[in-house]
């Protein structure tokens, strides 16, 4: 499993838009200028993201997009699934039971369903709520650090 740019590209931006929103709709352009990623690409990402649910757009000169959703309510696992499909590293083989290798079928069991349930417990535990704590606690990390 490789996450494409759309994939690390709309974590970015949905985790700016939950940083700086407090309510407010924020244009994309902000979010991209902030971040230095296309708005015309963002727009292809929050299109998913919209339909999928995750954000919500609102038209006009004030407009933008919001969270939909509380942000302990969205995982990464579910904007990292609508973004790249299936997050498994390793697909099950087409091949029928009877025809299927024992060592793959051993392979498969032990080792990549393994994998990619670590994979999906991982991502499926992380909210959006946890990166923006963790942004932010590493800002006032950052603040609190003296230089001599």
């Amino acid at each position: 499993m490789k996450i494409s740019t759309k994939g690390t590209y709309g974590l970015i931006a949905i985790v700016d838009l939950a940083l700086h929103s407090n309510g407010d709709c924020i244009p994309l352009y902000s979010i991209a200028e902030r971040q230095n990623i296309s708005t015309s690409y963002l727009e292809q990402v929050f299109a998913v993201l919209r339909k999928a649910g995750f954000v919500k757009s609102i038209k006009g000169p004030q407009g933008g997009y919001i969270i939909a959703d509380k942000l302990n309510q969205i995982t990464v696992g579910n904007i990292l699934k609508a973004l790249e499909g299936d997050l498994s590293i390793v697909t099950n083989s087409n091949k029928e039971p009877d025809n299927r290798n024992t060592i793959e079928e051993c392979i498969s069991e032990t080792v990549w369903k393994e994998i990619n349930t670590s994979i999906n417990e991982i991502v499926s535990g992380i909210t959006l709520q946890d990166l923006v704590d963790e942004y932010r606690q590493m800002h006032i990390d950052d603040a609190n650090m003296y230089y001599i």
